[in-house]
């Protein structure tokens, strides 16, 4: 047997293993390295908040997105279930602040146990089905004024996504802080997380082991909208205004992104939950490198698409 030490063939294997385990972090901590060097004013206390503001709604939509791809699914619907929750809650806000959110939230939980129903009842494929809901809901959204822009003039609600404690820590990074520890519990510490997991590994041995494999399904895509709707709220509340056609657009894309970088498996199974935030983080730090260093816009999206397929070819790997 090798010895780890000699620099013989299972030191190779370790190393490899751990740069699949700990790769996301790394890149994260030499991406910080290299804009702290290059990038004027990137220590700066208003960037690295513009940074932790920006990166929530990745995170967010994240949190859902870890769980659904560990089931063994996906959910391209996450950018316009945001402009549903988004709408929904600016349109009702003549009712109050508290019956706005609840009503906009309880939309997209039911349009997410919609979702799960058809994917795991009905047996349809998750991509089709949630690429028939993503135009759906961002048609529903924009009907819902029109297509016109919303403007919100409600103080309140503007506190949402606009109050930093302090005067100057974001309050949503607080939303963001509870969301993370309430998925990673669920999926670390509570039999349900264990379930989805198991789902996403082997439906039908999970289906065996007696465990209600379309409840647990359906219950995952509830997860899914509920933190798409609140990300539309936060984001509305933060800009003032409600936009059926722009809020959200794309944003399944960097969710989807920083799972996979994170290093859940795309084939569904074992979540990294943690590793989601740091996916995130990569991500967001993707696009303000460029934008601070003056270079086009779209080689970040070039540069995103070069990480996504690093972080799945290593997943292979580590899979075969």
């Amino acid at each position: 047997m090798a010895n780890l030490s000699d620099g013989r063939p299972g030191q190779g294997k370790y190393l490899a293993a751990a740069a699949r385990k700990y790769g996301a972090l790394f890149v994260l901590v030499g991406m910080i390295a290299v804009n702290a060097a290059v990038t004027p004013n990137f220590l700066k206390f208003g960037t690295l908040r513009n940074i932790i503001i920006q990166s929530c709604t990745i995170i967010l939509t994240g949190m859902g997105m870890t769980m659904v791809i560990s089931s063994g699914g996906i959910d391209i619907s996450v950018g316009s279930m945001m402009a549903v929750g988004s709408m929904a809650a600016a349109k009702l806000l003549p009712l109050g602040l508290a019956p706005a959110i609840s009503l906009s939230l309880a939309l997209c939980l039911a349009m997410g146990a919609f979702t799960g129903f058809m994917i795991a009842k009905l047996r349809l494929q998750p991509m089709i089905m949630t690429l028939t809901m993503m135009m759906a809901l961002r048609g529903g959204a924009q009907v819902m004024n029109n297509a016109m822009l919303l403007y919100i003039n409600d103080a309140k609600f503007a506190v949402i996504g606009n109050y930093k404690i302090s005067g100057a820590l974001p309050s949503q990074a607080f939303v963001v802080i509870a969301a993370v520890l309430a998925v990673y519990f669920i999926m670390e510490k509570m039999s349900l997380g264990r379930y989805i997991q198991a789902v996403g590994d082997n439906p039908s041995s999970s289906r065996l082991a007696g465990i209600n494999t379309v409840r647990t399904v359906i219950i995952v895509y509830m997860f899914s909208a509920f933190f798409a709707g609140i990300t539309g709220i936060i984001e509305t509340s933060r800009l003032s205004a409600a936009d059926g056609n722009a809020i959200g657009r794309l944003a399944e894309l960097d969710a989807i992104a920083a799972v996979a970088v994170g290093g859940t498996s795309m084939l569904g199974g074992r979540a990294h939950v943690l590793g989601t935030v740091v996916g995130a983080l990569i991500m967001q730090l993707i696009t303000i490198s460029v934008n601070m260093n003056n270079i086009p816009f779209e080689l970040a999206q070039v540069i995103k698409a070069v990480v996504i397929i690093i972080a799945v070819f290593l997943q292979r790997e580590k899979s075969r």
